[in-house]
C-alpha cells in the first residue's frame, strides 16, 4: 500500500470539508472508494464529474483500477470549472 495526499479542488473541497486528507492505497480506484465511505453524500456526486492528476499527470479515460499510486504521491480531484 502506498500512502500519500488528496487534494480536494473548489466543489470537491466543499463537498469533503476539507482541503487535503491522507490516503493509504494501491490505485486511484482503491483510493476514491475510501474518500467515498469517509465521506458519504455530496462528495460521492461530485466525484462523478472530477477529472483527476496523479503527480501531475492527468489520468484522463483510463480506468481508476489500472492507475497505480506512489508512496508519498498526491491525487488532485478537479471538478469541473466554469469560465475562462
Amino acid at each position: 500500500m502506498a500512502a500519500g495526499t488528496i487534494r480536494y479542488w473548489a466543489a470537491a473541497k466543499a463537498a469533503a470539508g476539507v482541503a487535503e486528507e491522507p490516503y493509504t492505497a494501491e490505485t486511484l480506484a482503491e483510493a476514491l472508494d475510501a474518500a467515498r465511505e469517509k465521506h458519504p453524500g455530496e462528495l460521492v456526486r461530485v466525484l462523478q464529474r472530477c477529472s483527476f492528476l496523479i503527480d501531475g499527470d492527468p489520468v484522463g479515460t483510463r480506468s481508476h483500477e489500472t492507475v497505480r499510486l506512489a508512496e508519498g504521491g498526491t491525487v488532485e480531484v478537479l471538478p469541473p470549472f466554469a469560465g475562462g
